[in-house]
């Protein structure tokens, strides 16, 4: 075989492994999000189908999906007033009464609440740049809340609470308390910030700049 033909048979099989990550990388979430909802649909559909069946004398196809919204929309109005609320709060104390349950339902939602992206009490408020873990390293994170530390004296310092998600777990980051003019707000939206830290730096935006000072 001659170099040529070497060259070639490395570049084919380097075209071959790029399309195949293109692919992995549309294809996985793809399923992933299928796998999740198919998962949800068939927990809710197993426990209604039984009920409406027995009910409206025959199957519908697709009443599991339209039971599915009714539900998600019912629990979602019930929230909204003070019955569902003291309901809904009750509820909740029950499962964190529970040792192992009151872990992993703390876990997903804070992960959940983190992730609900638009609403006035989202988690995350904004996208950051700070120098951690040392002095001239980078690490993204996000705005959580804003305190003031005060010391023995009447100095203090004004803190900005930064969140640093780990891309294996979001639940198990790192919180870190960085002086507010040490903070570098990006100009990117919080979903966007999101996926550059959990994608490993894979799925990253156009640009990463500074947002421009807002005038009071």
């Amino acid at each position: 075989m001659t170099e040529q033909d070497e060259t070639l048979k490395k570049t084919f099989w380097a075209e071959v492994r790029a399309t195949f990550v293109r692919g992995s990388v549309l294809i996985i979430p793809l399923a992933l999000t299928i796998w999740f909802f198919r998962a949800l649909l068939n927990a809710i559909d197993g426990i209604l189908s039984p009920i409406l069946v027995a009910w409206i004398g025959r199957e519908i196809p697709g009443l599991g999906f339209i039971s599915m919204v009714v539900i998600i929309l019912l629990v979602g109005l019930l929230s909204r007033n003070l019955a569902g609320r003291v309901l809904f709060s009750w509820f909740e104390n029950l499962l964190r009464s529970i040792p192992f349950v009151r872990s992993v339902y703390s876990a997903i939602k804070d992960l959940v609440n983190a992730l609900a992206l638009g609403g006035k009490g989202r988690t995350f408020r904004e996208v950051v740049l700070i120098q951690y873990p040392r002095q001239g390293i980078y690490s993204v994170g996000f705005v959580t809340n804003e305190m003031r530390f005060t010391g023995r004296g009447e100095e203090f310092i004004d803190l900005i609470n930064v969140y640093i998600v780990n891309p294996a777990n979001p639940t198990s980051g790192m919180l870190v308390f960085v002086p507010k003019p040490d903070v570098i707000k990006l100009d990117i939206s919080v979903e966007q910030g999101l996926k550059l830290a959990l994608s490993g730096g894979i799925v990253t935006p156009e640009r990463l700049a500074q947002r421009p000072a807002t005038t009071s």
